[in-house]
């Protein structure tokens, strides 16, 4: 099958797409915080319960690569834009549904709401994955990491338009509200990111039967995917960073809570300094690489390295800050720290666009949906482990400052490990990559190290 190469997207298409994760965030925001205080809250389920139901949700991410293998055969990403929005949309209401079932009937709730988190993870998976390779194929190379910088503030926006207006119809509250809002936020995103396809993608034509039987099955291009050494790296890249990126989300504020004595209105405020300090470091990276002549994704490999070692040194000094003592200037250091993370994580996805093909471009989705797959299996487990070191460190020593100290300091090490990593990865351009893998099967590691 021949696969034509997208015209190159212009802003206003790009922000089309952003408009899917905006819509993508708008559910996913009711079901991880507004679905999450009701369980624990007006229902008095353990905090365990829902916080099982999002891993679930985290985990069903390993089939990220079955998604994108899927539009890789059909040639065509919308329609699986379109159709993870739907499982995407359906699953969150089905949970609100869920949530309310549980007030009376508490087995059947449970039971529909592992479902619906079902639904979610691969809708999510399905939508986000093949959303970001069509980003890939029709962004140019100088775009890219504004063009991801766009794409995740307007998730971002799906957040925070999504939970004040859905916060503002829930009062006063009651189950049946809730599946109203919920239902309402579902149609609507939908609508919104059904139109913001519409026509986007350049038309391909439809790969005839014998191609498709010609097609390689999914576990042989998965395999093919994982010997290209670049793929590999970028993968195990992705875990490691994202691990460590992950990690701090649920224990900073108790930290600065426990240690510097803070109210639970002021860390609320720290934790919104850190996103203002992440937006920042994304809005710079995509300032600076716009305006970068020549190899940009050799840039936005220096950008990611760099972002990983900012992280490392400021959770260092987080570190160092809670064994300093309350005159420790935490408040800067917590910005660095988002400002760093913004950095690491735009640069990636940028980097991320532009190895999408490389290797060849027919396992292009293939190639992102490995790499979506780490990225979400290692953000879901990267909140429960952190929670659990801090947990085991306090059984070791009595001061909740110095195991909050140890943990912060091994965050910071994986962020090293991690920009080590980022270094190894070679950025080649897709078409030497493409020639490399019709003269051999798979890319050796000497001939692309060689370049």
């Amino acid at each position: 099958m021949t696969v034509l190469a997208p015209a190159s997207f212009s802003w206003p298409a790009i922000a089309r797409l952003g408009l899917v994760q905006t819509a993508l965030g708008a559910v996913v925001v009711l079901i991880t915080s507004t679905l999450n205080r009701v369980m624990v809250v007006e229902l008095a389920l353990p905090a365990m319960v829902p916080g099982a139901l999002v891993a679930l949700h985290y985990a069903v991410q390993v089939l990220r690569p079955r998604w994108g293998y899927g539009s890789d055969v059909g040639g065509r990403r919308t329609p699986w834009i379109i159709g993870g929005m739907a499982a995407l949309t359906v699953g969150g209401f089905l949970a609100a549904v869920a949530t309310l079932v549980m007030e009376t009937q508490m087995e059947a709730g449970l039971a529909l709401a592992v479902l619906a988190f079902l639904g979610v993870g691969m809708g999510a998976g399905a939508a986000g994955t093949n959303l970001l390779v069509l980003l890939a194929s029709g962004v140019d190379e100088r775009r890219r990491g504004a063009a991801a910088t766009l794409v995740w503030i307007m998730m971002i926006a799906g957040f925070a338009v999504t939970a004040p207006l859905a916060g503002h119809f829930l009062d006063p509250f009651s189950g049946a509200r809730l599946v109203a809002v919920s239902g309402t936020v579902s149609l609507v995103a939908f609508a919104v990111a059904a139109l913001a396809v519409r026509g986007i993608e350049q038309a391909r034509p439809v790969p005839s039967p014998e191609a498709r039987s010609g097609r390689k099955p999914f576990l042989q291009v998965l395999a093919k995917v994982w010997a290209e050494p670049a793929s590999r790296r970028f993968t195990v890249f992705l875990f490691v960073a994202m691990l460590a990126y992950s990690a701090q989300e649920l224990i900073l504020e108790p930290f600065a809570g426990l240690v510097f004595a803070m109210t639970p209105g002021t860390t609320t405020k720290l934790s919104g300094l850190q996103h203002g300090g992440v937006l920042a470091g994304m809005l710079l990276v995509a300032g600076v690489t716009m305006g970068i002549g020549g190899p940009v994704l050799g840039s936005l490999k220096a950008w990611t390295v760099g972002g990983c070692l900012g992280s490392a040194l400021a959770l260092l000094a987080i570190a160092a800050g809670g064994l300093v003592g309350q005159d420790f200037p935490l408040r800067p250091a917590v910005f660095a720290l988002g400002f760093f993370n913004g950095i690491f994580a735009v640069a990636a996805i940028g980097s991320m666009m532009g190895l999408a093909g490389a290797g060849g471009e027919a396992e292009r989705g293939t190639r992102m949906g490995v790499w979506g797959a780490a990225q979400g299996v290692a953000f879901g487990a990267g909140g429960f482990l952190g929670t659990v070191a801090v947990d085991l460190a306090r059984l070791v020593t009595p001061h909740a400052v110095n195991a909050y100290a140890a943990v912060f300091t091994a965050e910071a090490a994986l962020f090293v490990v991690g920009a080590a990593l980022a270094l190894r990865i070679v950025y080649a351009k897709p078409t030497r990559l493409a020639a490399l893998s019709r003269s051999e099967p798979f890319p050796s590691e000497a001939r692309l190290s060689a370049r």
